[in-house]
């Protein structure tokens, strides 16, 4: 029985850990060819060659980056099926907008917004050329409503990241390319685990705010992007697609 996506080329930045990585071993699981863009250049070549794909060591902020790893994705399998835009960050010293630096506002703004910028933009003439394309930015659901935990430019760049989307898939629907925004609630990644081990009391705001009472995992959140990926919602475009286990539908959360 074949995937859902065999034979597609699928891009993925920040392909090495989390989320990036848990959709690359879906995705190839479901019978794509695999491309990953990291800063992970120690262990992105291992995770591509078990995953039978490609890896770029790639700076999402640097648009010659960017390009050379859909340049090498269509040249290496012929074709950019779908882009999954996920690389971001989410450093600690995003926090209040009164402590917040300059320095670390344009950083997270570069990382997380600038970059699906840069790959949208190199995505789309493939995607054009070929008449089809699924684009899927990664926001969040902080996009859509207020964050328990300040992270001032966190915050902003995937309210970013979801209009942008929402334009583009618009824009482009009657060619053929969709273009959505992924808004997972807070999930189980390394990501996470750092803020616990730094910060356990902030992280544990996190949890309180969930209905369903846990985290999700990565795998969770990398079968709603193969759902994006894949045939299976092709008549959806320009929407913010919740994965976050009830916050943003929850005025209050249940008590155990």
């Amino acid at each position: 029985m074949s995937g859902r996506i065999e034979g597609l080329v699928a891009v993925i930045t920040g392909g090495c850990s989390g989320i990036g990585l848990a959709t690359a071993k879906r995705f190839a699981a479901e019978g794509a060819h695999v491309v990953i863009g990291d800063v992970d250049a120690e262990h992105g070549p291992q995770i591509a060659e078990e995953l039978e794909g490609a890896f770029a060591k790639t700076d999402v902020t640097n648009k010659e980056s960017v390009d050379a790893l859909f340049k090498l994705a269509h040249d290496t399998y012929g074709s950019v099926d779908i882009a999954f835009n996920n690389a971001g960050i989410s450093p600690p010293d995003d926090d209040s907008i009164l402590t917040t630096g300059l320095e670390a506002w344009r950083r997270v703004q570069e990382v997380n917004l600038t970059s699906v910028y840069l790959c949208c933009k190199a995505a789309l003439p493939y995607m054009l050329e070929q008449g089809k394309g699924s684009i899927i930015n990664t926001a969040s659901f902080v996009a859509v409503m207020g964050a328990a935990t300040s992270q001032i430019s966190y915050t902003a760049s995937k309210g970013g990241v979801l209009a942008m989307s929402r334009e583009l898939g618009v824009q482009f629907a009657r060619q053929g390319v969709r273009v959505n925004a992924l808004c997972p609630g807070p999930v189980n990644t390394p990501l996470l685990q750092e803020l616990f081990a730094k910060d356990p009391e902030r992280a544990a705001r996190r949890l309180v705010h969930i209905p369903m009472g846990r985290f999700a995992e990565a795998d969770e959140i990398a079968s709603a992007v193969l759902f994006l990926a894949s045939d299976d919602s092709s008549f959806i475009t320009a929407s913010q697609f919740l994965v976050d286990g009830g916050i943003a539908g929850a005025y209050v959360t249940p008590l155990d």
